[in-house]
């Protein structure tokens, strides 16, 4: 989106500019319910909740365990989710720095994804470090190392994760270029429903998502993404996700948590509080009343 596009919308102003840091001095329960209207074109309920994306931005406000911020940093949380569902389901870590002069590429292998631990986005892919364009990826993570996420959405659990660079080995699936990304939607260890996003990096086409109920049935809505042409495959690994994701959410009111299957191995990916920041609409919206049923805020 260029500047021309955002200065002719005001609402579109205020949003860049809060991600930019501008209305810092909100508080953000008002700093919510401006974004939640500009994002939705709905008036933000906070008193009595009803919607799964009305109880999200509750939670951001009222719901505050320290814990949430190691398992939001993408390198803390690793130990954090071996202690529970065992070590054998976290992805190698190739290294980690404080910033991006600390790295020696000559030491990582030919492929690796590098990333910062304390936000969301930003991921840099290198499947040929013949061909990696390193300042390119210098202006992607330098960039995000200057962001608190916090800011832009009011995310709690990222407000004091130090900004760090992790390196993680490469993961493909054997004969494919699409690594699919298994999300599950888990309540207090219990999982409803799960989304399978596919297409996240081919170019040309846009990211597609579909939703799947705890048995594996497909609903039929769309939230933020087109659902794919065609249908994507249950995992092999389903059952085991479903229970690991479930372990990983007792206590907590809800939780996303992220797997990937390769060749026939489940890893952990990683944890979300807020899917899409409770900020993209249902289509139909009815299924954004059922999300919201299945969060007790008691």
């Amino acid at each position: 989106m260029s500047m021309k596009d955002v200065l002719k919308n005001p609402a579109l102003v205020f949003l860049t500019l809060g991600h930019r840091g501008f209305f810092n001095w909100m508080s953000d329960d008002l700093y919510l319910k401006i974004s939640y209207r500009i994002r939705t074109g709905k008036k933000l309920n906070l008193s009595d909740p009803k919607t799964y994306n009305e109880k999200l931005q509750w939670i951001k406000i009222n719901d505050r365990c320290s814990d949430y911020t190691t398992m939001v940093d993408k390198y803390d949380v690793k130990q954090c989710v071996s202690d529970i569902i065992g070590e054998e389901y976290i992805i190698p870590t190739l290294g980690v720095w404080d910033k991006f002069e600390d790295i020696d590429f000559d030491k990582l292998p030919n492929q690796f994804v590098i990333k910062c631990t304390h936000n969301s986005g930003g991921v840099v892919i290198c499947r040929d470090k013949s061909k990696f364009d390193v300042n390119k990826a210098r202006k992607t993570i330098n960039k995000c190392l200057k962001n608190n996420f916090y800011w832009a959405q009011r995310e709690w659990p990222y407000k004091n994760v130090i900004p760090r660079i992790i390196a993680e080995k490469y993961m493909e699936v054997t004969g494919s270029e699409d690594l699919p990304d298994y999300k599950f939607f888990a309540f207090d260890g219990e999982v409803k429903a799960l989304f399978i996003a596919t297409d996240r990096y081919t170019p040309g086409e846009e990211t597609k998502f579909d939703f799947f109920d705890e048995n594996f049935k497909h609903l039929d809505f769309t939230n933020g993404h087109p659902n794919a042409k065609v249908m994507p495959q249950k995992p092999g690994k389903f059952e085991e996700m479903k229970e690991l994701a479930s372990k990983l959410s007792k206590g907590i009111p809800q939780l996303r948590v992220d797997f990937y299957e390769v060749d026939g191995k489940v890893y952990f990916g990683e944890i979300t509080f807020f899917h899409w920041s409770g900020m993209t609409p249902f289509v139909p919206e009815k299924w954004d009343y059922t999300f919201g049923e299945w969060i007790s805020l008691d």
